[in-house]
């Protein structure tokens, strides 16, 4: 009479390990293979800039015009931007058509971030792949919106009130440029705060109920965060940056809540 093998302890955690790769999308990668994904993928988004930038190029003077818009309408009547360096005009617009590039390129970059990033997912998390490029991708528009219509603009309305008749407001462009860049930059992360709860909800690694209870912690750590990534030490630029923190973590709770793990059904209450 044959003998049927048992499958032993061994045997079953062999077969949970092929299982959990099947359902992750395959075998494991390697460190090496990990390295050389990711020197594709970096590859592939600098093509992607280098496109965008020769795309965007021909409306450079345009692009220009519009992102020092808001410290013009500052300007006390009369008052020009200056640069005191030779190359530092040109060097601007070589810098502004690398940001636009990479602002055109920005949903193929977000596409290229989740390709490294999902081998290590299971199948049912691979799914996330179009909401995490759309979300992340209208967060850094809309913090750049933020930015440069209601942040930038009324911070220097707010520099721009010292100026009398003994002491001239005429900001430096590069200056002025190297402030907007990091708040556009500072802007684009914080508002990708929805994006991170959604996901982290559908983990279900934060539920609403987490997040509204520790509303007080939350405020203390968003006016930290806002002191350090602010580009100036300024209380006023603290404050316009933990504003939208403050609404966005509001926003935040109602996503975990539409979004993340219901409530138990009855039979498991």
């Amino acid at each position: 009479m044959a003998l049927v093998p048992f499958p032993g302890p061994q045997g079953s955690a062999a077969q949970l390990a092929h299982e959990d790769e099947e359902e992750s999308g395959g075998a494991r990668m390697s460190f090496l293979d990990h390295l050389d994904e990711l020197r594709r993928r970096i590859v592939n988004s600098c093509i992607a800039i280098a496109v965008g930038v020769a795309a965007t190029f021909y409306w450079i003077d345009w692009i220009f015009n519009f992102i020092l818009a808001p410290t013009r309408a500052a300007l006390p009547p009369g008052v020009k931007l200056i640069y005191t360096q030779p190359g530092e005009a040109f060097s601007l617009y070589i810098t502004i058509a690398l940001i636009a590039g990479a602002v055109v390129a920005s949903p193929f970059i977000m596409l290229q971030v989740w390709l490294f990033i999902a081998p290590g997912l299971y199948s049912n998390e691979k799914k996330l792949a179009i909401p995490f490029v759309l979300l992340t991708t209208v967060g850094f528009l809309g913090g750049a919106a933020f930015n440069h219509y209601i942040a930038f603009k009324y911070l220097m309305i707010f520099f721009g009130s010292f100026n009398t008749p003994d002491l001239a407001f005429m900001p430096k462009l590069e200056d002025v440029f190297g402030l907007y860049s990091k708040m556009l930059l500072g802007m684009g992360l914080v508002f990708q705060m929805p994006a991170v709860v959604f996901f982290l909800a559908k983990m279900r690694l934060v539920t609403a109920r987490f997040l509204a209870s520790n509303f007080k912690y939350a405020i203390l750590i968003i006016f930290v965060v806002a002191a350090v990534i602010t580009p100036s030490g300024d209380m006023m630029t603290q404050t316009i940056f933990a504003a939208p923190m403050l609404g966005l973590y509001l926003l935040s709770i109602v996503i975990a809540w539409v979004f993340g793990p219901k409530r138990l059904k009855a039979a498991e209450a």
